[in-house]
């Protein structure tokens, strides 16, 4: 059996669905812009390159696209230092280009989601600017976190923070007061107990939804408050963004009234608009305090993305996502790849080691492994969030040259690992030409040898490439709305173990995670696979890393 038994036409994939609610199922698609595709030649991605493959997307099948931003920045941590939220920065193009994007994507049936960047700016935004000009006592300090350090002279920081990227989370301006950012120094933090912050931030909203924006992706959703005080964390072990202990910057009940502020905002706009939190904490039932009838709508499923290959752990993992969403009325999400962690075609190739990997592994191993863990995925209830260019089964580039690097973590000691850029070289979209069609120059990260093979052109057509392999799978999650829909599965018990084998309504799917081949009764009519199965006689052989869905009686 190919991958492609199916009787569903992606024709369908044309077409919008126009229900409410239907954040509850999409496929999202993200778009990191810098990396997507080039339009002027300057080996940098624009909103006009994107703009330009839309179609693509449409003729993919998701349903909506999320991008990265794009705002004003000095690019010190690659857009994520936001100087002016309602200007885009030149190297992506203007304000008109960002309304074509958003209008050329509804007339190809496509919502827009934009990042929104709330728990710090980049110090060169005029409020920071102005804090830092004015020196001690001016009232804009208070719209960050300034503060006199210890000692007999301020010498020291004001508490024993570490920056997620790495080293002390302060900085000390010559005129000795200290200002706190998580992240780079580059990126200082707001303090959102001041009213003026508030209010900006919800001007901003109003600015994007009035230019028809379809929601918000919210970047560190769960950084925003700072407890009180702002203690020393003392013996504490420093935690890193993955990490899963509770920590006096990260996850304070306090950003839930935020969000029921702004979602007050939200549903006063026609068209059914969402907000998803990026929000990293301790266990998913934290998870779903974000995502209450009157707070968010979505928050990524993290737990789900850090899991091993192993069928046991994922099953409780997909087991408490789910428990956990039911009684919040929230759906889940589900995502394996994203710009700040390593591919997961690469992760799955080498041994479990956490989502930042550094060696290639076997690609093999791993692109099988990936295409299963995609099935399994997109058949789980609610809705999944894929990352631009996993549908090509892209590996990270783990042998970049330190000199080409700009992931800010990179050059500070003991932070993120700061190998994001591996995720984020610029996709392959034709066998050969100029950065593999990226655009008509270079590309700001090189791109491998290997990438014409991988690229969108020499995909398409062939039956059995990774591409194809997403594109019929969302045909048929979106000619089946009962794939996306829903709460719960049905866990079959009498598998081998590495075996999960879980029933839906009319649709069974089978995921083998082990090394070795094993023979299981054929639930019924196979309809796709992420690798070569042979079915028959009412029994299937299911390969090493395979995953196949089934349609039932």
């Amino acid at each position: 059996m190919t991958q492609h038994s199916t009787d569903e036409s992606p024709a369908f994939a044309t077409t919008t669905r126009e229900t409410t609610d239907w954040w509850r199922d999409a496929v999202i698609y993200q778009v990191y812009p810098r990396s997507f595709a080039d339009s002027d030649g300057d080996g940098t991605g624009d909103l006009e390159g994107v703009r330009r493959r839309l179609p693509y997307l449409r003729d993919l099948g998701v349903d909506a696209v999320w991008l990265s931003p794009f705002y004003a920045s000095p690019q010190a941590d690659g857009g994520y230092d936001v100087a002016d939220y309602r200007a885009v920065d030149p190297m992506y193009g203007t304000l008109l280009d960002a309304d074509g994007v958003i209008r050329d994507a509804h007339g190809l049936g496509l919502r827009v989601i934009v990042d929104l960047v709330p728990n710090h700016s980049s110090d060169q935004h005029e409020w920071f600017k102005r804090a830092v000009a004015e020196g001690p006592g001016s009232p804009l300090r208070d719209r960050y976190h300034f503060r006199p350090g210890k000692g007999a002279s301020g010498e020291l920081p004001p508490n024993d923070w570490e920056s997620i990227f790495g080293g002390p989370a302060w900085t000390r301006l010559p005129d000795g007061e200290w200002y706190l950012h998580l992240f780079a120094p580059e990126q200082p933090d707001f303090n959102w107990e001041h009213p003026a912050v508030a209010d900006e931030f919800r001007s901003i909203l109003r600015f994007w939804l009035d230019m028809g924006v379809d929601g918000f992706r919210i970047d560190v959703a769960h950084g925003l408050v700072k407890a009180e005080g702002l203690p020393d964390l003392g013996s504490h072990e420093q935690l890193k963004l993955l990490g899963n202990d509770v920590m006096p910057f990260f996850d304070q009940d306090g950003v839930h009234e935020i969000y029921r502020s702004w979602r007050t905002i939200l549903d006063e706009y026609d068209g059914d608009k969402v907000f998803v939190a990026e929000a990293w904490t301790p266990t998913v039932e934290r998870t779903a305090n974000y995502v209450r009838p009157d707070e968010l709508h979505q928050a990524f499923n993290f737990q789900y993305l850090s899991a091993p290959w192993d069928a046991a752990e994922l099953r409780a993992i997909i087991d408490n996502t789910l428990d956990a969403m039911r009684p919040v009325g929230a759906p889940a999400t589900w995502v394996l790849s994203n710009h700040d962690v390593t591919r997961h075609a690469t992760r799955y190739a080498n041994p479990p080691g956490g989502t930042q990997i550094r060696t290639p592994g076997d690609r093999a191993l791993g692109l099988r492994r990936a295409r299963a863990a995609t099935l399994l995925m997109l058949a789980l209830p609610g809705s999944a969030y894929v990352y631009q260019g996993e549908e090509l089964g892209l590996p990270d580039v783990t042998d970049l040259p330190d000199e080409v690097r700009q992931d800010p973590s990179f050059f500070r000691a003991q932070g993120q690992d700061g190998f994001r850029d591996g995720c984020r070289v610029p996709i392959p979209w034709t066998v050969g030409g100029p950065s593999y069609g990226f655009g008509d120059g270079g590309s700001w990260l090189p791109q491998p040898k290997s990438w014409g093979a991988l690229s969108v052109e020499a995909q398409t057509g062939d039956a059995d490439s990774t591409l194809e392999l997403y594109r019929s799978a969302f045909a048929l999650r979106r000619a089946r709305p009962g794939l996306g829909a829903g709460s719960s599965v049905t866990w079959r018990d009498d598998v081998p173990d590495g075996v999960l084998f879980f029933e839906r309504p009319g649709f069974a799917c089978t995921v083998n995670t082990t090394g070795a081949a094993v023979r299981l009764a054929a639930p019924g009519r196979a309809l796709l696979s992420s690798g070569p199965v042979t079915a028959e006689n009412g029994a299937v052989e299911l390969p090493a890393d395979t995953t196949v869905w089934w349609e039932t009686v």
